[in-house]
């Protein structure tokens, strides 16, 4: 039995669902993340208004850009960040970008560690305070960092083109987290890949020397 809403033929369905001709397994994530489809609750379509729809393509990078930065003052971040199209980063690009990682160390923030992977790179960071007293927001440190790490290594290899991925995955240690203990997982990165035997054989891992 079908109900006719203005026009239109709607399935009787109980409770609220997302109105689809298909099953909710293949609905496109950005038609339900943006809000667009309507929803029938007790027969009587909801639509939501003022809302866009995008394609694709733009909605799903769209929608991971608004993602939060979550950042809290002197708390130290877990930052992971990757490749364009995870492209492999040549021993001389790695040279470069661990190069950028220590620049701001000091001036913009507290660099405990950084590892430099073939296709990513593992930060652990406190963010200083400028001449007002306000923390450098995390954004603006990564921008500067991508922006000009992505510069230099296009210059050395003679290309063009993204380095890095616009979105950046950062992590707020809790109290229950230990310093050393995020510190130990970037070291050890490098072994788990088998790149080398012990971390301190990778070329391109750095670690704060009064923490070790």
């Amino acid at each position: 039995m079908k109900i006719l809403c203005r026009g239109r033929p709607r399935p009787r369905t109980l409770g609220c669902r997302l109105l689809h001709d298909k099953p909710p397994s293949e609905i496109p994530f950005w038609e339900v993340e943006d809000g667009t489809l309507p929803l029938l609750c007790r027969g009587r379509p909801r639509p939501r208004k003022n809302i866009p729809m995008l394609s694709a393509p733009a909605t799903k990078y769209s929608y991971r850009r608004r993602l939060p930065h979550f950042q809290y003052d002197d708390k130290p971040l877990f930052i992971t960040f990757a490749t364009f199209g995870r492209m492999p980063l040549r021993p001389a690009a790695r040279d470069l970008m661990l190069k950028h990682c220590l620049y701001d160390h000091g001036s913009k923030y507290l660099l405990h560690a950084a590892v430099v992977m073939p296709e990513h790179v593992h930060l652990l960071l406190s963010p200083l305070r400028d001449a007002a007293g306000e923390v450098f927001p995390l954004q603006q440190i990564l921008q500067s960092l991508k922006s000009a790490s992505a510069h230099s290594i296009n210059k050395a290899l003679c290309r063009q083109g993204p380095v890095w991925r616009e979105e950046s995955f950062d992590h707020v240690l809790r109290s229950y987290e230990s310093l050393e203990d995020k510190l130990e997982y970037i070291r050890q990165n490098p072994v788990r890949r088998r790149l080398v035997r012990r971390p301190e054989d990778y070329r391109w891992l750095w670690v704060a020397p009064r923490i070790i």
